[in-house]
């Protein structure tokens, strides 16, 4: 049986995610080198590979199993719509991305750590939310939404949850692969925004607030 490159892409990137995952769950040497931290980013071990290899790290199973089945299921809308590379790109920059703002709104907490591809699960799954807004879409799986609907309630709570720091979630990391991940479908399919410019414009407004709190942090 024969797979073409764009097959078996996602397919090798949730095997190496499970495999890395798996092996910080029982190595906590490996899991405390290659997880995302402030102090080892920024401080003098310049550690800036943490950006990528955290997010081949997870918390544990369902946290694992949550972000590679999101990525499983959004991963051939975007191959299929865009093609194979813009694919890896919004992935992989979409995870930097989130890193990065982690960082800056973290940038004084040297203790503050992460772990996770929520930043490019994020970034694909709202890449494929701008390219499809009238895609159905469900909170947990349950309560069904159109995808644009899902975007702004996803990102808005996000926003929210940013600001108040709510549960042990890295949102920042969520806020910046969303971002990336509708920039880069607008960049590889500008005609999304003549298509539809009312979805794109209301989920972008969150973004703003998210912008607005951002450079207010000092």
């Amino acid at each position: 049986m024969n797979f073409s490159i764009s097959e078996i892409t996602p397919i090798l990137i949730i095997a190496l995610t499970v495999l890395t995952s798996m092996k910080g769950f029982n190595d906590m040497a490996f899991f405390d080198r290659y997880k995302f931290n402030v102090g080892a980013i920024l401080g003098s071990q310049k550690q800036w590979d943490r950006l990528l290899t955290s997010a081949t790290l997870h918390g544990d199973y369902m946290h694992l199993l949550f972000n590679m089945m999101t990525l499983y299921f959004f991963s051939d809308v975007i191959i299929y719509t865009l093609g194979i590379w813009q694919y890896l790109a919004i992935y992989i920059v979409a995870i930097i991305g989130g890193g990065l703002l982690s960082l800056w709104v973290h940038r004084k907490e040297y203790y503050y750590s992460a772990i996770g591809a929520s930043g490019g699960v994020v970034g694909v799954l709202f890449a494929a939310i701008a390219l499809f807004p009238d895609m159905t879409l469900g909170i947990m799986f349950i309560i069904p939404m159109k995808g644009w609907l899902f975007g702004i309630v996803y990102l808005a709570y996000s926003v929210y949850g940013m600001h108040t720091r709510a549960g042990n979630i890295g949102h920042d990391a969520h806020l910046g692969g969303a971002a990336i991940g509708l920039i880069m479908a607008i960049i590889f399919k500008p005609t999304i925004l003549s298509i539809h410019p009312e979805y794109i414009l209301l989920m972008s407004l969150p973004l703003i607030v998210l912008a607005y709190l951002v450079l207010k942090k000092k």
